[in-house]
């Protein structure tokens, strides 16, 4: 684990014991902090060995040097925050704990990247790119194991952390030798008061960025009003995501589609300064087109499960919104597709551009109505389902040879399923049995 000499002494309360918290907890007792911990979850209580536990909820603030709460805390709405702030106690999260640490570890680089859509994608891509080219790397924040339950990198190795908006937000000092931002769309409006205000959660981790490092961003954002004044966010130097030739990727199986295009860019990108700018010992060309020929891909990300009878199944869970499910449908010619679930607009988003793509659609979830409606309207052929159980078997009696039968559900899972994994599975589990 990571531990660090800047904890020690310190006492630090600890909200929410998942797998972040609970290795948060290790590594301050690790590293000779006091730490009083709680979880609404008994069972999750139970672990957080060597905590001394106390209800957070009425505990007087005045006792602790911080605050660390999980990313799930709601920080606009729920009173423990609002306690906090009347206390003036700091509210961090484990990537600004990470943060802290960095002075202590090996010499090292870290990639940080955002965005609404794709940064899953880009960030296992980056990390498998070095990964292949011999670089000590390790991935970590919104993916993969906490960050700070890793080993320490040893000397050159570099950090690929995903960062969603609710981590950014708990983050102050994080000075990422490259931060990327891929993308802003309307997303997680019950956390924010506008969507101006999500999109500067996200412009946040580039504003933490020192003078030496560098920035990737699309151009459009520089000019979109939804960044500050993109020539002096924290002295950095900006640098645009280009895209690459449109032939790209075609031997690339697990990065298909325009979306994937994007993702790979900002991959190529960040692997040329690495190399580049910051002297990482490797041939970025042939770092990255090898890593793009053997990424394996992310499951619940466009996963090829299976062809059954000349019919492809794919699982693109994770589209929880229209604007992840767009370059799916724009990625296959004859999609049969599976949409609907707890809904984040009332309209179609971006996957209207793409609807000439989709023979027929299969509604599910508490959405579905809704989807039903706004299909037929737009003349698409559509049959409700209600359950993804139903929508799997209708799909696949209905399809011929050629067709792609498409989760990709343009909405969270919570009306069905525990999650979009959850989701993910049970939908390869369906396919699994015809």
């Amino acid at each position: 684990m990571i531990t660090a000499k800047a904890w020690a002494g310190k006492h630090y309360a600890v909200y929410g014991l998942a797998r972040s918290g609970l290795a948060t907890v290790r590594a301050l007792l690790a590293s000779g902090a006091r730490v009083t911990a709680w979880d609404e979850r008994e069972e999750a209580r139970a672990q957080a060995g060597g905590a001394e536990l106390l209800d957070l909820n009425t505990a007087d603030f005045s006792l602790f040097d911080s605050l660390v709460v999980s990313p799930g805390v709601p920080l606009n709405t729920h009173p423990l925050a609002a306690r906090a702030r009347a206390a003036s106690l700091e509210i961090i999260g484990d990537i600004e704990l990470f943060a802290r640490a960095r002075p202590e570890l090996p010499p090292h680089k870290v990639v940080g990247i955002t965005g609404t859509n794709g940064k899953s994608t880009t960030t296992a891509l980056v990390h498998h790119i070095l990964r292949t080219a011999g670089v000590p790397t390790t991935m970590g924040g919104n993916i993969g194991l906490p960050i700070l339950a890793q080993d320490p990198l040893p000397e050159g190795g570099v950090y690929v952390l995903e960062l969603s908006s609710f981590q950014i937000d708990l983050t102050q000092s994080l000075d990422c030798d490259v931060a990327v931002l891929l993308n802003i769309t309307p997303d997680h409006l019950d956390r924010y008061e506008s969507f101006e205000a999500y999109a500067a959660s996200k412009a946040r981790l580039l504003q933490m960025q020192s003078p030496r490092s560098l920035a990737l961003y699309p151009w459009e954002l520089a000019y979109s009003g939804l960044l500050p004044d993109p020539y002096r966010q924290g002295g950095g130097h900006l640098k645009a995501i280009q895209e690459l030739e449109r032939n790209s990727g075609r031997d690339w199986p697990a990065l298909q589609g325009p979306h994937n295009r994007q993702n790979a860019a900002a991959a190529w990108d960040v692997v040329k300064i690495l190399s580049g700018r910051f002297n990482l010992p490797i041939n970025d060309t042939l770092a990255f087109f090898e890593g793009c020929r053997t990424y394996p891909g992310l499951p619940h990300r466009m996963e090829r499960v299976r062809e059954h009878d000349g019919v492809v199944f794919i699982n693109d869970s994770k589209a929880t919104n229209p604007e992840a499910a767009a370059p799916a449908l724009a990625a296959y010619p004859r999609v049969r597709w599976i949409v609907g679930g707890q809904a984040k607009t009332k309209d179609l988003g971006d996957t209207a551009k793409h609807l000439d793509h989709v023979d027929h659609a299969y509604t599910i979830g508490e959405a579905g109505p809704m989807f039903a409606q706004l299909l037929r309207a737009a003349d698409v052929h559509v049959t409700e389902c209600e359950t993804l159980e139903n929508a799997v078997k209708r799909a696949a009696a209905d399809s011929q040879a050629g067709d792609v039968v498409l989760l990709s559900p343009a909405c969270a899972s919570f009306d069905q399923f525990r999650d979009f994994e959850a989701r993910g599975d049970a939908f390869k589990a369906l396919v699994g049995d015809l």
